[in-house]
């Protein structure tokens, strides 16, 4: 037997993918899966910073600034040449005395070290702001609707990796952003129209949006577009 045929290299190989499955999961638990007309959508627990995707969405604010959040952390992570890239996009917006990126508008930039080829900015509503807050629903449909606008300009466009807008320190109510992120992201994926996306992988770290999410889908898991996957997925049964 020679020294590459030895059954303990096989075992160190095994016990090597099993860490960095392991790895993986610790990154990103898989919570929810549906089967949608055009793809999946899955709901994963973790840091979507290290979630990789052929799009990401970053939840903006309307200055591009990257200051604050999860949107400053994605800044970060993502490099000065991203903070150049918004500023070079707010000085050419300001110039026809436009705000950078507007409430339900979004712009296009590249991931830059961030593990996308293309970075969605998008605004969201920021319900700390009172005449916000009392149109949070249809500005968060309008939000949406800027996101997957862009998206579908893009290549490629496979996977499309978002954490849920209005979230964080946009303070969106939990319950009420869990079950309308569900059902905007399921009916774009479940509609007539391919949107040529085949995964879209929501990604959280909060703990309260994570159990408002698992809450209203057991409440409403039949009223949603698509087939639930999730029993299936946990016994290897889909992938």
């Amino acid at each position: 037997m020679g020294i590459n045929d030895s059954p303990f290299l096989e075992i160190s190989d095994t016990m090597n993918t099993y860490r960095m499955a392991s790895l993986r999961r610790l990154m990103a638990d898989v919570v929810i899966v549906r089967e949608c007309k055009h793809g999946q959508v899955r709901v994963l627990y973790g840091d979507v910073i290290k979630v990789e995707g052929d799009v990401m969405m970053i939840p903006a604010n309307s200055r591009l600034a990257g200051r604050e959040g999860l949107d400053e952390r994605m800044h970060q992570a993502a490099g000065d040449g991203l903070r150049e890239a918004c500023a070079n996009i707010a000085k050419e917006k300001r110039k026809s005395n436009l705000q950078p990126c507007g409430v339900g508008e979004a712009v296009t930039t590249p991931g830059f070290d961030l593990p996308a080829s293309n970075l969605v900015h998008v605004v969201g509503p920021d319900c700390r702001r009172p005449t916000q807050d009392n149109f949070r629903r249809e500005l968060l449909r309008n939000s949406y609707a800027a996101l997957f606008e862009q998206v579908e300009k893009l290549e490629p466009r496979e996977t499309l990796v978002l954490p849920p807008l209005g979230m964080d320190v946009f303070a969106y109510p939990h319950r009420e952003g869990a079950r309308m992120t569900m059902e905007i992201v399921l009916g774009w994926m479940d509609a007539e129209h391919d949107p040529g996306v085949d995964m879209v992988l929501i990604v959280t770290h909060e703990d309260n949006f994570l159990n408002n999410m698992k809450t209203v889908y057991r409440e409403s898991e039949d009223q949603f577009p698509g087939v639930d996957r999730t029993r299936e997925y946990r016994k290897g049964k889909f992938q």
